[in-house]
């Protein structure tokens, strides 16, 4: 499946982004699907997963790092899972990529290794830009 992040841009601390993954066809029904961020000059860090309804009930999984301010949340009949980004700080600003897997277990293993536990389809990021 293929996956295309959109709606990042420029917001002031304390402002909010609602950022969409869509995929491209309904098999992303089956996956789970995560967002991860990279800022410039750190690592890829896993933020965020939803799992699939049809295998692990629809479960959300958040990094300490946004949990309480960022909700992941999908739409299997438009293909697109959200993510809303609220009281955003400097420190988020980030491209923010989403992948989907297969894998059931997924959303736990990103929660524990991140990126290295691999992925099935990845999609372009798009940009946060949180400044003053």
């Amino acid at each position: 499946v293929q996956l295309q992040a959109s709606g990042g841009g420029s917001v002031q601390p304390g402002g909010s982004l609602r950022l969409s993954c869509a995929a491209s066809d309904s098999s992303f029904a089956n996956s789970a699907v995560g967002w991860f961020r990279q800022a410039p000059g750190k690592e890829r860090e896993w933020i965020s997963c939803v799992s699939s309804p049809s295998r692990s009930d629809g479960f959300t999984y958040y990094s300490d790092s946004v949990k309480g301010r960022f909700t992941i949340s999908r739409d299997n009949a438009k293909n697109t899972v959200y993510l809303q980004m609220s009281s955003l700080k400097p420190e988020d600003a980030a491209v923010y990529y989403c992948a989907a897997d297969l894998r059931t277990l997924i959303c736990a293993q990103w929660k524990l290794s991140g990126p290295k536990a691999g992925f099935g389809s990845w999609g372009q990021g798009t940009q946060v830009t949180v400044s003053s």
